[in-house]
């Protein structure tokens, strides 16, 4: 991914904030910069590793790294990252690494409609990144979501996001998941690897669209659903519409009990 040295035009109109904790004319904590930011004004993250939480609540968001290999936001005490009812915005070029033991995801995203795009989540307890909310409709576009405890984007409580060309690998359970009636993401152009389980559940009356999504060399079938499941296209002509293969088990497996082996 290319590093940006330089902030990029604020769409907004606004001031662009710097974060840089080794320069003192800067920030030294995105959560600090966003305290003085204006609802129009940029955030910029140079290069660095910084110990943070950053909780945006009913506000947009410019929220800029310099590239997710460059920049790297942890916390040892919940989430690095948790959104409620952003309406708008962008949170781009950042890695988020959660590297406590508590029941936690790398990213949080409540019934907000912002768009993240180059990120990375990591190392979640939970999943790493957790898309919920019957008003959430967020874009995640080009993320690296990988190494997490269970799944790597899990959708659910009738979010509807838009969810493409992500990297979904070596995670403990699915690369991609959703639950729950209402939920309908969109998956599309996501390739899922190397995952524990499948490359995609769907599970308990939850849909989605399915189209051009790779899922291979994950340790059990490329998807995986519960029987009242719905997808579009229809289920028998997923295989066309999507790489499922090859899997250990095969590509499409439908069960009332898709978690039975990790005891749930």
């Amino acid at each position: 991914m290319d590093i940006l040295n330089e902030p990029p035009p604020n769409p907004a109109g606004g001031d662009t904030l710097i974060v840089d904790a080794s320069d003192p004319s800067a920030f030294e904590r995105p959560s600090a910069a966003l305290k003085h930011a204006k609802p129009e004004d940029q955030i910029f993250i140079r290069p660095g590793v910084y110990e943070d939480k950053i909780v945006i609540v009913d506000r947009p968001v410019l929220l800029i790294g310099a590239g997710r290999d460059v920049v790297q936001i942890f916390s040892r005490r919940g989430g690095p990252l948790y959104l409620q009812s952003v309406p708008s915005g962008r949170i781009m070029g950042i890695t988020f690494r959660y590297v406590g033991s508590d029941q936690n995801s790398a990213m949080n995203i409540l019934d907000s409609t912002c768009t993240i795009s180059a990120c990375r989540a990591t190392e979640g307890i939970l999943s790493g990144i957790v898309v919920y909310g019957p008003n959430c409709r967020a874009t995640l576009i080009d993320n690296e979501v990988c190494r997490n405890r269970e799944s790597g984007i899990f959708v659910f409580a009738g979010a509807r996001p838009y969810v493409a060309q992500n990297r979904c690998f070596a995670n403990h359970h699915f690369g991609l998941a959703a639950r729950d009636p209402g939920t309908h993401p969109d998956f599309k152009r996501n390739v899922c690897t190397n995952n524990m389980l499948s490359g995609i559940l769907l599970f308990h009356h939850a849909g989605a669209l399915m189209l051009d999504n790779i899922c291979r060399d994950n340790q059990h079938w490329g998807f995986a659903t519960t029987p009242e499941c719905q997808t579009t296209p229809a289920r028998d002509q997923l295989a066309t519409a999507n790489t499922l293969e090859p899997n250990p088990r095969g590509a499409i497996m439908v069960t009332p009990e898709p978690l039975a082996e990790i005891g749930r």
